[in-house]
């Protein structure tokens, strides 16, 4: 645990001595609190009770869009510099140096979650929203959030070009997101199958407020395969 926490530690610093997290985390909330602006508008002038369901939604599908730019650089210039090399033969085991850079990630993502909170405090002090749904919501954010950075991590083991890890990791994420929607187009098993691989699918219900195994278990899943997958290619490094 302690070299994941260094290398982690290690990738928190390296976010933040540059612009890409500062700017990253100021644009998402930006666009986030603009379409909060939008929706909580809407509500008051239909009297809807207040909700962040819509604010969800639209939270997680920007991390489909940031999630590449910040996930890209974590292993791709390291193989770039040749520090990877280095790194490899360090007494530090490559699934370490993945949830290194994972968990990394996921604290720049866990940051922008803990400063939406303001989105729930603003309800509170102008309606009485339900807490539950609210607390599910944010759940399903974060482990939303963490499903698209193990993909850009995968992504960026992949290739020491970081603009490619980026473009990776945005397809990867895009198909994910819409094979929900081509499961609506199909019929019989295949809508089964789709709606169980689709992204969006397994957010429904946490926007909802409704937490279920099969989501829960849908994201962990795919965080620990996109994990494994790029340790396995960090290993395969070791015999080239």
């Amino acid at each position: 645990m302690q070299n994941i926490f260094v290398i982690a530690k290690r990738e928190l610093y390296a976010y933040f001595v540059s612009p890409i997290a500062y700017v990253a985390i100021a644009v998402y909330l930006t666009i986030a609190g603009f379409i909060f602006w939008l929706e909580v508008g809407g509500m008051a002038q239909y009297g809807a009770p207040p909700s962040l369901q819509g604010q969800f939604s639209t939270m997680a599908f920007l991390w489909l869009i940031f999630a590449p730019p910040l996930t890209m650089r974590l292993l791709a210039e390291e193989q770039r510099m040749g520090t990877l090399e280095l790194l490899l033969t360090s007494p530090v085991r490559d699934w370490e140096v993945v949830l290194g850079k994972f968990f990394a990630s996921v604290s720049v993502l866990l940051l922008t979650i803990v400063i939406s909170f303001m989105y729930a405090l603003v309800l509170k002090a102008y309606g009485n929203p339900d807490l539950g749904p609210m607390a599910a919501g944010y759940l399903g954010l974060l482990l939303a959030g963490g499903a698209l950075m193990s993909i850009g991590v995968l992504a960026s083991a992949m290739t020491q070009n970081q603009v490619v890890a980026a473009v990776l990791a945005f397809v990867a994420n895009l198909v994910l997101w819409i094979l929900s929607a081509a499961g609506q187009s199909a019929s019989g098993a295949t809508t089964q199958v789709l709606n169980q691989m689709g992204f969006f699918e397994h957010t429904l219900n946490f926007w909802r407020g409704i937490i279920d195994t099969n989501d829960v278990v849908y994201f962990v899943s795919l965080i620990a395969l996109m994990l494994f997958a790029a340790t396995r290619v960090l290993e395969a490094r070791r015999w080239r």
